[in-house]
């Protein structure tokens, strides 16, 4: 009988030293658990759409992207000056051609590079309505880069606020699509010609 009770207060004894080694496991798992669920939450706070922005227009008007909801827009950092300026040709044929399918267009001039967009925003929306005709939205000029770059391309071109990619605008033209849910989908150099089949295949869906 001693035997027995014996060999119960033993399994007893184990039972519980492998409950208290269990234990502090579980514990010492909770805070880096935790410390998951904490960033990963934090990550879906920073990420935003471009909903959340208001900008000034050529004409000093306040333009809330808000209003775009639904719309696949092309956002491009424009400049009067420079050797790719004719693309503001291509990027009206598109406009018109596609503005029908929920499809708009943003232009930011910008002086950043080589100093290829001096004017004034009146001298810039003289220029593209005679020049080019241009009738898709252009807002007032702002910095694309630096340390004074316009929070909207704060957005653009870092991954922890647009949930893509890091970018940096490398020239005037540079492209940003963004989808009908106000998400950044896709980044394009600036030589990319608006007409080229990755842009018009991305408008049709296709």
């Amino acid at each position: 009988m001693k035997k027995i009770t014996l060999f119960i207060t033993v399994l007893i004894l184990c039972s519980c030293q492998n409950q208290a080694q269990e234990k502090p496991n579980n514990v010492e798992m909770e805070p880096l658990i935790e410390a998951q669920e904490h960033i990963l939450v934090q990550d879906k706070k920073e990420t935003q759409n471009i909903y959340k922005f208001k900008v000034t227009d050529i004409n000093g008007k306040e333009f809330d992207f808000s209003t775009l909801k639904g719309k696949k827009i092309l956002i491009v950092n424009t400049a009067s000056e420079c050797g790719l300026t004719p693309q503001y040709k291509d990027l009206e044929a598109i406009y018109e051609k596609y503005k029908v399918l929920n499809f708009v267009i943003v232009g930011f001039p910008a002086n950043n590079f080589a100093s290829q967009e001096p004017g004034s925003n009146n001298e810039i929306e003289k220029f593209c309505k005679k020049n080019y005709g241009v009738t898709f939205p252009m807002m007032s000029k702002i910095s694309v880069k630096g340390k004074d770059m316009h929070e909207i391309y704060q957005f653009l071109t870092q991954k922890s606020k647009n949930g893509l990619q890091d970018s940096e605008v490398e020239w005037n033209f540079q492209k940003y699509l963004v989808n009908e849910e106000g998400k950044l989908v896709k980044v394009l150099a600036p030589k990319v010609l608006p007409t080229d089949k990755e842009i018009i295949g991305w408008i049709n869906n296709k």
